[in-house]
């Protein structure tokens, strides 16, 4: 079960796609389906089979990303989070190796083609949530248990 999150770029660059993809690509494919229909045997037609399948590729984003907008909920930055992490903070741990990372707590539906967003549903990120600099954070994984300790928190603004 995915929390329902988003942070307002997140939900703007969904909307941002969706947007793109209703108004641009969709009419576009469309225009190459009719035009490759109107060419007769559409059975060895490559034309029409490939842009026929990218028209229901698009439908399904499309109807997915509906649902989704309508669902989520966004999440602004408060001056309440301040010092602790919560959903959109920025946080840099470090374990006792000296291993340090850094990342953005964000909703599921932002952290692909991101390498450095994690989502508030992972268990590093339940393990971190309401800890302060300088905390321990125990993340429990199917790997094992390990130990990170907070080394900054921010938000942007």
């Amino acid at each position: 079960m995915k929390t329902p999150l988003i942070t307002r770029e997140g939900y703007n660059a969904l909307k941002e796609e969706l947007d793109h993809l209703w108004r641009v690509e969709r009419p576009d494919v469309t225009q190459k389906v009719s035009w490759a229909a109107s060419l007769g045997d559409r059975s060895e037609n490559a034309d029409y089979q490939y842009n026929k399948k990218r028209l229901r590729e698009i439908d399904r984003r499309v109807r997915y990303l509906r649902k989704c907008l309508e669902d989520l909920k966004i999440v602004d930055y408060s001056p309440v989070q301040e010092g602790k992490v919560f959903f959109g903070a920025w946080v840099e741990i470090e374990n006792e190796e000296g291993e340090k990372m850094r990342f953005r707590i964000v909703g599921y539906d932002e952290i692909f083609n991101t390498k450095d967003y994690i989502s508030i549903d992972s268990p590093m990120a339940r393990a971190l949530v309401k800890k302060q600099v300088d905390d321990e954070a125990v993340v429990k994984t199917e790997a094992g248990e390990f130990t990170w300790y907070i080394n900054r928190i921010e938000y942007q603004k």
